[in-house]
């Protein structure tokens, strides 16, 4: 077992790297993709600068874990990014500013009006009749602060 690991060139690296990449193209979703890169890396390396095999195994962990953290750092930008410009599924990005017709009176403090197809609680701080467009400004967990709307 010895003489195998000791035999391990630069060329069982690229090898070793390229099958995973390989393997990747079936459909790893990722997962793959960094090992198969610090494989390349770890033969590249080895090209210029000969390594024991236990450095070269090390090595191969180091890039495997640079190389997915690297990406992670970067794909969790992205996603938080595009989070904060997504509306699907964020209600409250979905309801404020939104205008609505009171179906019934809604008296200053704490009542229930119709958004849609559901009730919501809703607090205004002045007494509203019903029939009056009215603007969701807030969202605070399950209540909808509402203001008469300016004409």
């Amino acid at each position: 077992m010895n003489e195998l690991l000791n035999s391990l060139t630069y060329w069982h690296w690229l090898a070793l790297g390229l099958a995973l990449l390989a393997a990747e193209l079936l459909g790893a979703a990722g997962y793959l993709l960094w090992l198969g890169i610090s494989a390349l890396l770890v033969g590249g390396v080895l090209t210029f600068i000969p390594m024991s095999w236990q450095l070269q195994w090390v090595s191969f962990g180091v890039f495997s874990l640079v190389t997915t953290w690297l990406w992670w750092r970067k794909q969790f930008k992205k996603d938080k990014t595009l989070d904060d410009t997504r509306n699907l599924n964020q209600k409250e990005k979905q309801l404020i500013g939104q205008v609505i017709t009171l179906d019934s009176d809604i008296p200053a403090g704490r009542g229930r009006i119709r958004v849609g197809d559901t009730t919501w609680s809703a607090y205004s701080e002045h007494e509203i009749k019903a029939g009056s467009a009215v603007v969701i400004t807030e969202l605070n967990g399950i209540t909808l602060t509402i203001e008469p709307k300016a004409d």
